[in-house]
This record gives structure tokens, sequence and C-alpha cells, in this order.
């Protein structure tokens, strides 16, 4: 049986607004200085809630790699980071197994099909999984593909229910992650009783006795710390509008610094954050990483049409950056490694672009809210026309400011 041990709910009990203060370099100044291009979003940065956070790669005298950073309104107030927070599911889905297998002696479970029992009255066994091409059924190494390439939102609530919501927080914060808050799944359609409370999971590990991870039901109560959780001036609930803003106070939440720590601590684990490590086997860092860089196109498991899913799909800077750097091929082009997210008129970029031909990198993770009517749950949300330009427009600034020979 799987065993969380004691939780310190003085730790986890509510969401901070980020792990510990940043130094960082303005932005305002070079953001000014390509007014015809910011300038703008600039002018409604508060209304916007844009927050840009940039960190460049650079090593020390020693050469050791480490952090310049550089930010616009990082963390002034809260943002809905949407599925940018599947990130944290997936990570904490690989600890969960690594600690599984310790515990149980199996070998790698990352590809062993699981089962996810039945949650409440009414619900159904969930096994199979049509797009896994090798065996057809669900393995986390296959949900953590389809988080990462697509954005699948069943492939995250099914490693929500692998892990747990109490297990999802702590782990996070045991990673010094301390603004995470992750209290529901992801458009789920079932209608779940209780949203804190995860199914029991049998692994079945080749050769072996199956796996158990028990049913669970979270008591802890986390809510968002952050400025301004009261969003918009009105939303639909089903054919209703109410004339109020959505409080987001119970809802997901993570600091600019905090989503931005993660992806380094994936990337670069040879970067020193002042926090703990994130310790995976070097097999399973390879297999996340992988699915996070690949465009949907080149995946040959599970299959995605590119008219279907282009390559900018889950790359919300890349339009911008191959204006600088047009390269499609591998070993060229720059990658971009990471896990974007888009709901309630926000925009998420969380990337790692890396220039293979310099060796020059950067972390980029920037937000954009665009509703003009201030209308949540309407789908009328200014993505096409206002934060997809801004993002490439960061993209390109980026590439052309810290990954080209010159600078």
């Amino acid at each position: 049986m799987f065993a969380l041990g004691a939780v310190s709910l003085a730790l986890i009990i509510s969401g901070c607004a980020s792990s510990a203060p940043t130094p960082m370099n303005d932005l305002t100044p070079l953001l000014n200085r390509h007014a015809d291009q910011f300038g703008p979003v600039l002018t409604n940065a508060a209304e916007q809630r844009v927050q840009i956070l940039i960190s460049e790669v650079v090593n020390d005298r020693d050469g050791a790699p480490r952090l310049r950073r550089h930010g616009y309104r990082v963390d002034a107030e809260y943002f809905y980071p949407a599925s940018s927070v599947k990130l944290c599911g997936a990570v904490a889905a690989l600890q969960t197994l690594e600690q599984l297998q310790a515990e149980h002696h199996t070998g790698d479970l990352l590809d062993a099909p699981f089962e996810i029992a039945p949650l409440f009255p009414g619900d159904v066994p969930q096994t199979n999984d049509v797009t896994n091409l090798r065996r057809g059924r669900i393995t986390a190494g296959h949900e953590i593909r389809k988080v990462a390439l697509v954005s699948d939102n069943q492939a995250f609530n099914r490693l929500f229910d692998l892990v747990g919501h109490e297990r999802l927080n702590r782990s996070m914060r045991e990673l010094g992650l301390r603004s995470v808050v992750i209290n529901h799944r992801l458009s789920e359609p079932r209608n779940i009783p209780n949203p804190l409370a995860s199914a029991e999971v049998k692994i079945f590990p080749e050769g072996g006795a199956p796996v158990i991870v028990p049913a669970r039901v979270s008591q802890l109560a986390l809510t968002n710390k952050a400025g301004r959780l009261l969003v918009g001036k009105g939303y639909l609930k089903g054919d209703t509008n109410l004339n109020e803003p959505m409080d987001f106070s119970r809802r997901n939440g993570i600091s600019l610094v905090d989503l931005q720590d993660l992806l380094i601590k994936v990337t670069r684990p040879d970067i020193e954050l002042g926090t703990p490590a994130l310790n995976l086997t070097p097999a399973h860092r390879a297999r996340l990483l992988q699915a996070m860089t690949e465009y949907p196109r080149e995946s040959t498991n599970p299959l995605y049409a590119a008219k279907n899913y282009p390559d900018y799909y889950s790359k919300y800077l890349l339009p911008g950056v191959r204006r600088i750097f047009p390269s499609q091929d591998r070993g060229e082009r720059v990658e971009s490694t990471g896990k974007n997210g888009r709901a309630y008129g926000f925009s998420i970029e969380n990337s790692y672009l890396h220039n293979p031909k310099n060796g020059r990198a950067v972390f980029v993770t920037a937000v954009i809210y665009t509703n003009a009517d201030g209308i949540l749950n309407d789908d009328k949300y200014e993505y096409e026309t206002v934060a997809d330009p801004f993002l490439e427009n960061l993209g390109e600034l980026v590439a052309r400011r810290w990954l080209t020979d010159a600078r």
C-alpha cells in the first residue's frame, strides 16, 4: 500500500506570493525601446495583468551556470495558471512512481498499465487508452506525453488521481515552491462529488504483483494569497449571468517565479536555485524533457496531425522566435521546452529556449489577461488579436536579445 506519511499542515495550508525574493533587473526600459510592439500592452499592463520573467543562463568565474534575471511586474497580482500547472502534475507523477518503485521493489513503472477505479456511484473504471499505440492501455508515461505535447486535460486528471490532491501539493512545497495551490482537475466532464477525492489506482508491473494506491480524500484547505483574486466584472454559470467578479481564491494558483523555477529544476538541474533539487532518475527526466520539447507532429505515439496541432500549439513564443531563427531542422533550430496554458482570458507561457549553435539559453515565463468585456466563461477573449501577438513579439525580442551571437 502507498502511504503518504505525516504532513505538516502549517507548511501547506495556503499559497504564498513566491518562494523567496528574487533579485532581478527591470525589463521596462527594454520594453519601452520596442514601443511599436509592446506599447499598447504596457499602457494597459495592470488591467491585463501582464507579468514577464526572463532568466538568461550565464557562467560565473568558475564556469558554473547561474541565472541573470530580468522582470516586469513579476508577481504583481494573481493570474490563473490554466494548463501550465500540468507540469506540476507530471513531475509529481514521476516522483510518485519512483517512490512506489522503491517501496515495492519493482522495475520502472512508467510504462506499466494502470487502472483507475470508479470514484463515485455511477462512475466507471478507466483502463484503456486508444491513443496508446503500444498497448492500448493507460500508462503514466503515455499520459505525461499527452499532457506535454497537446495539453490533454483527461491525461492530467488521470495523473491527479494517481498522485492525489494532498501528495501533489505537498510534493511542490517539498521542492520549495510554496505558492503552489492545485485544488481541482481541469475541464473534468464528470460531476465529481468531492473534487479533493482521488480514486484507487492499481498499477500492473510486468511479472509482479499489482501495486495499489488506495483511494484518498484530502483534508487540505488550500487558498491563494496573491493580490487581486477577484477577476472580471461578471461570469456565466450555466445559462445565468452573474454580475459579480469571479473569486479565484480557491482555484489553482502559482507565482510566476515558482512556475519558472519548477521548469528550471526539470530542464537544468545543474543550476542552483537555493531550494531543494528535483531528484528524478535520468531516464524519467529524459522522457519528460523529450515530451516537452517535441512538436506534436513529431510524436510517434500518440499521433497528432499537423493541421490540427501546429508547432506553436503548445509554444506561444515560437512564431516570434522563428522570425530570427527560421530553421526547423533538429540540431540547428532553437528548441523550446516547456508547458503553456490558456483559460478564462489568461495566456501563460513557460519555456526554456536553447540555441544549439552557440549554446545560449534563456527561460521565459509570461502571462497576459485579455478579456475586454470583463465577462468570464463567455468564450469572448482576445487571444488571437492581443495575447498571441504579444507573446510572439516577446519571442522575437528574446531571440534577438539573448539567443543571437550579437549581444
